[in-house]
């Protein structure tokens, strides 16, 4: 008979990539029964043998945490299954009760929570220091406990070591194939993209000032958080080069892709930033793009290592377009460099690999 394991999400959506495309798929391909609660107000559905559970989507945010958590607890007691991964720092309560209640469980951090939380604009400032370091303290004392912490970045398991308990990174590296390498350097346009969530601590407003004066054309792909930092960006005198495709497919991020210069990811140096590994910044690379990334020490290793794209200030609109400018113009160097980042993804930073690590680790605490 198959070992169940469930996944649970308050915050993500059913085909999240890190969860569903990623750790659901590779856990089902592997022999296991997989299940997948979510609450996104969807009904139920079985995708490639996998089920998903729908429940009712949250009213607003307190609702979810203090009301959606419960449900998708007692839903998860239903389901009984062998091992249970859960993906948000809110059921942490909930990851203890199914300890207590003798199940395997095991908390994916995607972030450093403490530290994304003294950026958190919905919070006042004056409880953000607050609010970080009550989490901090009880995600430290429940990540004890439980069986395995998986993080999406090494700080970030660091963190987990040094407070004695059971970590290991499952880096969040792209799927290979999923982004299609772009056609020849001779049909790209002078472009350039960000795909993402759209917010002002993601250098937003940095990178469509640096292209008001330039004949460059910035793609600018997904959801503005909050939602009016859209008008704010529109009266920016960059925008005028900007071309908002709003949220898209993947299909219609590979056609970006396929036509830009440069995939751009510029973070702002908040702690919660310095030591992250976006996702994104990976996926340019899958697509043969070069990079054009915060010059925080980690992206610069990875950056100047794999010789694949160039590092800049984020808070400095100019020096941003100068180097933007340097990737547009110079098409040798700059296909180089995209070259050089596929083959970096096709070597080391892929998801097949970190799929090594994933199903051994749970295999290990399965038997355990």
């Amino acid at each position: 008979m198959k070992m169940h394991i469930c996944h649970l999400s308050t915050v993500h959506g059913r085909y999240d990539t890190r969860i569903f495309k990623k750790q659901c798929r590779s856990l089902s391909e592997a022999g296991y029964n997989v299940s997948f609660i979510v609450t996104d107000g969807g009904s139920n559905e079985q995708v490639d043998g996998m089920n998903i559970i729908g429940l009712k989507k949250a009213k607003n945010r307190i609702f979810r945490i203090f009301w959606s958590t419960w449900q998708v607890y007692k839903q998860a007691c239903k389901v009984n299954a062998e091992l249970y991964i859960f993906h948000d720092p809110e059921l942490l309560p909930f990851g203890l009760f199914l300890k207590f209640k003798k199940y395997k469980v095991i908390y994916d951090a995607h972030e450093d929570v403490p530290r994304d939380i003294l950026f958190k604009p919905y919070l006042p400032k004056i409880l953000r220091f607050m609010v970080s370091h009550l989490i901090e303290f009880f995600e430290d004392r429940v990540s004890r406990r439980l069986d395995m912490i998986f993080t999406a970045t090494p700080f970030i398991r660091d963190r987990f070591l040094n407070n004695h308990a059971n970590a290991i990174d499952i880096n969040n590296y792209p799927i290979i194939g999923d982004l299609k390498p772009g056609g020849e350097w001779s049909q790209k346009e002078d472009a350039i993209c960000y795909i993402g969530d759209i917010t002002k601590n993601r250098g937003i407003k940095q990178l469509v000032e640096s292209v008001s004066d330039m004949n460059v054309r910035l793609d600018l792909a997904g959801l503005f958080y909050p939602e009016d930092f859209e008008k704010e960006l529109k009266e920016n005198p960059g925008w005028k080069n900007v071309v908002y495709h709003g949220f898209i497919s993947r299909d219609e991020a590979n056609k970006i892709l396929k036509k830009a210069k440069a995939g751009v990811v510029l973070f702002l140096p908040e702690p919660n930033h310095i030591n992250a590994q976006p996702n994104k910044m990976f996926e340019f690379m899958s697509a043969s793009i070069p990079i054009l990334v915060s010059d925080f020490d980690l992206w610069r290793e990875i950056v100047e290592k794999n010789e694949c794209g160039i590092c800049v200030d984020p808070l400095d609109p100019h020096e941003i377009s100068k180097q933007i400018e340097c990737l547009v113009t110079n098409n040798e160097k700059s296909a180089q460099m995209g070259h050089n980042g596929r083959t970096a993804v096709e070597s080391k930073y892929n998801w097949a690999i970190e799929k090594k690590k994933y199903l051994a680790e749970i295999k290990k605490i399965l038997r355990d």
